[in-house]
C-alpha cells in the first residue's frame, strides 16, 4: 500500500502531554505515516507547524533515537547548546541517553513541514529540563508526571 503523505489522516489528538502544556501545541499537526503500515519498531510522522508553532517542548529520551528532516520552512532547533535555523534539505538526530533536550519552534511566516522518525523502545522516559515534567513510556502510551514523581 501507499500514500501520498500530505493526504494521510492527521492524529486526531493534538497532543498527548498533560493541562496546561497541551495548549502549548496549538498549530503543530501531525499525520502518522508509520502508523498507517502498521510500523511497530519505529514511528514516522509528517509533522506541519505553523506560524509560532512549537513541535514540543523541549526534551531529551533515555532511550529514544530520533531523527529530523526539513522539507519546507525554516525553523529554529533549539537544543542545550543553543539555537540554530534550519531549511529545507537539513536534517538532526538526537541519540538516546544524550541528556541533549531539544525542540523546533517556527518564527517565520510561512509553515515548516518535516518528517520525525524516532524508534519506539520500550522503557523509554523523557526529561523536559525547562518545565515541571517528566514521562515515562508505559504500554499503551505516556505517563505523565511532575519532576517531583506526582502524577499530572
Amino acid at each position: 500500500m501507499a500514500w501520498v503523505a500530505a493526504e494521510a489522516p492527521e492524529r486526531a489528538k493534538v497532543s498527548n502531554y498533560p493541562p496546561p502544556f497541551a495548549a502549548l501545541m496549538a498549530g503543530r499537526s501531525k499525520r502518522p505515516l508509520g502508523d498507517l503500515f502498521g510500523l511497530r519498531n519505529f514511528g514516522v510522522n509528517l509533522t506541519t507547524l505553523q506560524p509560532g508553532a512549537q513541535s514540543s517542548l523541549r526534551h531529551a529520551h533515555s532511550r529514544q533515537d530520533e531523527f529530523i528532516y526539513i522539507i519546507q520552512g525554516n525553523p529554529m532547533l533549539h537544543t542545550d547548546a543553543g539555537a540554530t535555523p534550519l531549511a529545507p534539505g537539513m536534517c538532526a538526530g538526537f541519540r538516546a541517553g544524550s541528556g541533549d533536550a531539544h525542540h523546533l519552534v517556527n518564527p517565520g511566516p510561512e509553515e515548516v513541514v518535516y518528517l520525525e522518525i524516532g524508534d519506539r523502545s520500550a522503557g523509554d522516559s523523557a526529561s523536559y529540563p525547562d518545565d515541571d515534567l517528566r514521562a515515562e513510556k508505559v504500554e499503551g502510551g505516556w505517563r505523565f508526571l511532575h519532576k517531583d514523581g506526582t502524577p499530572y
